[in-house]
């Protein structure tokens, strides 16, 4: 597959954006980053189209759990670094405790230190070889095959996903779909800096990607269907005219039958309970906390 090229890099955001800033800008800079199926053929329903969350909905377990596993195998950090940060978030997320506003702003700002430095290219080569070893035999049949639906109908379908855009643009052209919406990180000269253009694509951000995206591509978003497992995703579900909950969490379902959504569960009891611990961390992941705790590991100066 030919390296997918990124637009829109090296976005720097003057200030100090607040929450909703941050989830315009992670929008914004995703829609313009988000890759097209190169083809001659226009859409037969050009203003109707499709966004599918990938973690636990396209794909068992979290995306980029097996990302930064994949990476650390190949020693961009160490294994018992990511076992030992996924131990800690699994408590945390038990236990229910909150990090504080800094702790946060930490987290968010080394949210992608571990790439700091690198080439573009090489992670997407990485990707590449991560998604094939790690991923490929992870995605859910059900919800490709409601994917393949909307593009036998002519319709136009993108994955969309905290998981950085080069990845989740991979994991698109994998399944033969047309693009991604992904978390952009910030590069300059071809390597990453480590930090994220606005904010990760989740919950918001999500919503602003969608949008902007719709503006770009002529969609219709009241004939547009959105399909997610988390209730972190109402935003982006309340923006099309049709939501449909795969694999929900139990807030979601709970909200898709008081709103009359279709709920569509590929699970079973075998699989659940084998993707249990990545679903466990994957609000973790997706929150960028994997690159905030090596980095803070980094900058304490702590042992690996």
């Amino acid at each position: 597959m030919p390296r997918l090229p990124f637009r829109g890099r090296g976005v720097h955001p003057e200030g100090a954006p607040g929450e909703e800033s941050r989830a315009h800008v992670a929008g914004a800079a995703s829609a313009a980053a988000a890759e097209v199926a190169p083809t001659p053929v226009v859409p037969h329903d050009p203003t109707g189209a499709a966004f599918f969350d990938v973690d636990n909905t396209m794909m068992m377990g979290a995306s980029l759990f097996w990302f930064a596993r994949g990476l650390a195998a190949r020693k961009y950090f160490t294994t018992r670094d990511l076992a030992g940060f996924v131990w800690q978030q699994a408590k945390f997320r038990i236990a229910g405790v909150e990090s504080s506003a800094e702790d946060l702003h930490t987290m968010r700002e080394n949210a992608l230190a571990f790439v700091a430095g690198r080439e573009v290219a090489d992670i997407v080569a990485a990707s590449e070889e991560i998604y094939d070893e790690l991923m490929a035999d992870r995605i859910w049949s059900g919800t490709r095959a409601l994917a393949q639906q909307h593009l036998d109908a002519g319709q136009r379908v993108w994955l969309v996903t905290a998981t950085p855009v080069e990845l989740a643009s991979i994991i698109a052209h994998r399944l033969g779909l047309t693009g991604a919406l992904g978390t952009v990180a910030e590069v300059v000269d071809g390597k990453y800096t480590g930090r994220l253009v606005g904010e990760m694509m989740h919950g918001p951000a999500k919503a602003e990607a969608v949008r902007a995206l719709a503006e770009r591509e002529g969609l219709d978003l009241a004939r547009c269907t959105a399909y997610s497992d988390s209730a972190n995703d109402l935003p982006m579900l309340s923006e099309v005219g049709t939501a449909i909950a795969v694999n929900p969490d139990t807030e979601l379902r709970a909200i898709a039958r008081s709103r009359g959504w279709t709920i569509r569960d590929f699970r079973t009891g075998r699989k659940a309970a084998k993707i249990g611990v990545p679903t466990v961390v994957a609000a973790a992941l997706s929150g960028g906390l994997v690159g905030g705790a090596i980095a803070l590991r980094r900058r304490n100066k702590l042992p690996w």
